[in-house]
């Protein structure tokens, strides 16, 4: 549920101006999610999303310009507890098990933390496919990723 309403907070601040707290909770209100401020403030975080200043001189949610906020290993750790079910490799490839939805955060997360051994990642709903390099690499980035599952 926490993937699939963050997804819709993605996307109703790219397509509105989304001023406070409050406006964020009834626009996902409006599309039948109901949350609580307290929710909203916590997604607001773990999405690291900015305010940014509109041509009026007010201000909007937004996510930063620095793709670098993205990664932490606090946010590692946070998105691999509450998503991941399970990791597995086979040669140069790493699938990633997730909950419903929860695929392509988890994904650009992994993106964002620039490893050197990951050339790329491909999310679908619930599952993740890890390109790496060396394929050697792939044991080592398992028991890595594993770290952060408790």
């Amino acid at each position: 549920m926490k993937a699939l309403r963050q997804e819709k907070i993605k996307d109703i601040i790219e397509n509105s101006v989304i001023e406070t707290q409050e406006e964020l909770t009834e626009a996902l209100r409006s599309h039948h999610i109901v949350v609580t401020q307290a929710t909203v403030s916590r997604d607001i975080k773990e999405m690291m999303l900015i305010k940014i200043p509109t041509d009026d001189g007010r201000y909007r949610y937004a996510y930063p310009t620095d793709k670098k906020l993205f990664f932490s290993k606090s946010r590692m750790e946070r998105m691999f507890s509450d998503s991941v079910t399970g990791i597995d490799f086979s040669e140069n490839l790493v699938v990633i098990k997730t909950l419903p939805g929860a695929a392509n955060v988890v994904a650009s997360t992994l993106d964002y933390a620039s490893w050197p051994e990951i050339i790329g990642t491909v999310a679908g709903d619930d599952n993740i496919i890890v390109v790496v390099k060396p394929k050697e690499a792939a044991e080592k980035l398992v028991k890595k990723l594993a770290k952060f599952i408790p």
